[in-house]
């Protein structure tokens, strides 16, 4: 199966490395072109537009940064919609509200194409072993087609029905993630003021009813400052933002959200954005009595 594949960050790069090793056919195009040679020393070939890339591959899948990154590559001169029809599809892959999704589907569905959401639930680690989980809504039968990428791509795969449901479910997913860090971040940070010893609080929550991967992947790199980005702290505030405004739209109170909300918008002034979104303890361990 031969695949295009837009957008070559920390994601999308992992992402189309494993659809080569696994033997698709993959061309790839990123707004800085440079980013796609290390794709070709693996196989890739390299298209000069999203709307070459299109025209090139029956599927094309996409995962951009924001919702103003999915709409220009969709929408813009030489973007998707100029070589999208019948036999196209295309599948973003990337973190939206979803009118952005939708706005995104009306455009390729009125040309003829097929459109399938399909954010995913993961970061770094688990796109580059394809153990990502996958959100997918819209076209059943593209979904269908797809079965093959996202099985390399990811260990579990999700059909939510209408197109909106993935972005809905992963920005829920995202919020949540959120608040957790941000919760987890003040207990580090309380465990250590009040002088307990924070790796001991970390052994005993990995023993405990709220084990979790997160703690215990991300733990004790917050403990040494290390933030190398597996999911920058931008992005996570971005979604916090877009789960507040699908609260407020559904009128749901979401005080912990906002709350945690203001430490990440605190963090990503200060200038940690493009650190991991595990960068939020630095903001709390700067607060003095």
């Amino acid at each position: 199966m031969e695949v295009g594949f837009l957008g070559l960050g920390i994601m999308g790069k992992a992402m189309s490395m494993n659809l080569l090793k696994n033997g698709f056919k993959v061309t790839v195009w990123n707004r800085t072109l440079s980013k796609c040679n290390e794709l070709v020393e693996f196989g890739a070939s390299i298209g000069e537009t999203p709307a070459q890339v299109v025209k090139k591959c029956k599927l094309t899948i996409a995962m951009l940064s924001d919702p103003a990154a999915a709409l220009s590559v969709v929408f813009d001169k030489d973007g998707v919609l100029e070589q999208t029809g019948s036999g196209k599809g295309y599948i973003d892959m990337s973190t939206v509200d979803p009118e952005t999704s939708s706005k995104i589907s009306q455009a390729i569905t009125s040309k003829g194409g097929a459109f399938l959401e399909a954010p995913v639930s993961g970061s770094k680690q688990p796109a580059e072993t394809g153990q990502l989980v996958i959100l997918a809504a819209g076209d059943k039968g593209l979904y269908e087609e797809s079965i093959p990428a996202f099985d390399v791509l990811g260990k579990k795969s999700f059909f939510l029905g209408q197109v909106g449901n993935g972005a809905k479910m992963k920005l829920v997913i995202n919020m949540i993630m959120g608040s957790v860090m941000s919760a987890f971040s003040e207990g580090l940070v309380l465990s250590e003021r009040s002088g307990l010893n924070p790796h001991d609080l970390l052994d005993v929550l990995d023993l405990g009813a709220i084990a979790n991967p997160m703690f215990k992947g991300k733990g004790p790199a917050m403990l040494k400052s290390n933030y190398s980005p597996a999911f920058p702290l931008k992005h996570q505030q971005k979604d916090m933002r877009l789960a507040l405004a699908l609260g407020d739209e559904n009128a749901v109170s979401m005080p912990v959200a906002a709350a945690a909300n203001e430490s990440f918008k605190k963090a990503r002034s200060m200038g940690l954005g493009d650190l991991d979104f595990s960068s939020v303890h630095e903001i709390l361990k700067m607060t003095k009595d």
